[in-house]
């Protein structure tokens, strides 16, 4: 094991709170163990760990990510996500590969969403001759949580949101009953009302859209 990944395991196992872990373990499901340390306590103790240590090198990064991707508890998840996050500006075009890999292994909203729309936006933001190619694989799938990232990766574009992509991506997929990705077209929408809420409001009075979509693409719009 990386020592990077191994200096991250030690903090945290030395860190947990079995107290917290059970309600945490619940509200996902039971899908994954957790430490018990939540969202606050876990930006506490990696701040001061990466003040005292350098960000490992790209070349370093990517066994990295895959070791805390492997451990058992859902905080190194959620950390190899946030260290992730911290090289957008030095994305390589080969990482769509292991983004990939993320998104399709202990798969869940809690981590997918934010591999959509933080390190996959910025992704295609840098390589945008990758989208048609990527895209069309994903939302063939037979993944929701790949389809999902497509639906959802433009959620930070706003002005810059390729509507007639986002389009492609909804109707396929429009008719479908599965709440993750009913609920990503509705949010995806919803988002982008905040820049344009016409095209939204013409685009949902067009479309045949479950109610859940429908629902949350217009919450801004109707209030």
């Amino acid at each position: 094991m990386n020592p990077y990944t191994d200096n991250f395991i030690r903090i945290f196992r030395s860190a947990a709170n079995p107290e917290k872990a059970g309600p945490m373990k619940a509200y996902m499901k039971n899908r994954f163990g957790f430490l018990g340390i939540n969202s606050p306590a876990r930006k506490e103790l990696i701040r001061p760990f990466l003040m005292k240590n350098a960000l490992p090198s790209t070349e370093e990064l990517r066994p990295i990510i895959q070791e805390l991707w492997e451990m058992p508890e859902r905080e190194y998840q959620y950390v190899a996500m946030e260290l992730f996050s911290r090289y957008n500006r030095v994305a390589e075009e080969s990482w769509i590969d292991l983004y990939h890999h993320m998104i399709t292994e202990k798969s869940w909203w809690d981590t997918v969403d934010f591999i959509a729309a933080t390190l996959v936006g910025n992704y295609f933001r840098k390589f945008p001759e990758s989208i048609n190619l990527v895209t069309d694989r994903w939302i063939r799938s037979e993944n929701i949580w790949l389809q999902r990232s497509c639906l959802l990766f433009q959620l930070k574009y706003k002005r810059q949101t390729d509507t007639a992509l986002l389009s492609s991506f909804i109707m396929p997929l429009a008719h479908r009953k599965d709440f993750f990705i009913a609920k990503a077209i509705g949010w995806a929408l919803r988002e982008y009302s905040k820049t344009d809420p016409g095209w939204v409001l013409d685009f949902v009075n067009g479309q045949s859209l479950q109610p859940l979509s429908r629902k949350e693409a217009l919450k801004r719009i109707s209030s």
